[in-house]
């Protein structure tokens, strides 16, 4: 069984939002339909409020541009690029693009489902944990990353999308040049 798993752009689901400010493409949710955690990236074109996600987790980075989340009028939060806020999905934030349009990665969590986002640059070779019950999910913001699980390796592009799937005491190594959002899921 291979550790390394690119998701083929095929699988990828797009939603176009019901306000028309953007597009949603599911990249994966399990372990079934009634999700218990859920990767998305959003193509965000116009200042809109979000959707709400009654008893759900939500991480979400900001991977083009930065923008602004106004949850009331006395909670505003200006996200840098690759900047990582954590907040519950109940609450539907107004979002403005002071710079245009911007693509955000989500994670969301529901239940006892546990997870970390994590966005970074590569420059030279990282090491990832293997834990039981966890896995890693990669996707490749910009330039280029090699992924390695002990023997296995596969050299990934900008765009790419990779499950990896290691087991306690195995090394997991990338390396290369670009940009990463890294997802971090416990069972």
């Amino acid at each position: 069984m291979s550790r390394l798993r690119q998701i083929p752009a095929q699988a990828l689901k797009k939603q176009a939002w019901a306000n028309g400010a953007g597009i949603t493409t599911e990249i994966a949710c399990g372990p079934d339909d009634a999700w218990q955690w859920r990767l998305s990236m959003a193509e965000i074109t116009q200042a809109c409020e979000f959707s709400s996600f009654p008893a759900t987790r939500r991480q979400f980075v900001a991977l083009d541009a930065p923008l602004q989340l106004r949850f009331s009028p006395a909670r505003e939060l200006s996200l840098l690029r690759l900047q990582i806020i954590a907040f519950d999905g109940a609450e539907a934030p107004y979002v403005a693009l002071p710079e245009g349009a911007t693509r955000a990665f989500n994670l969301m969590l529901r239940d006892e489902a546990q997870g970390e986002l994590i966005a970074r640059p590569l420059n030279g070779d990282m090491w990832l944990p293997a834990r039981a019950s966890w896995r890693w999910f990669v996707h490749v913001l910009s330039g280029h990353a090699a992924m390695q699980v002990n023997d296995e390796h596969a050299e990934f592009a900008a765009g790419a999308n990779v499950w990896i799937d290691a087991q306690p005491g195995e090394r997991v190594r990338i390396e290369g040049g670009g940009e990463l959002v890294l997802v971090h899921l416990g069972a």
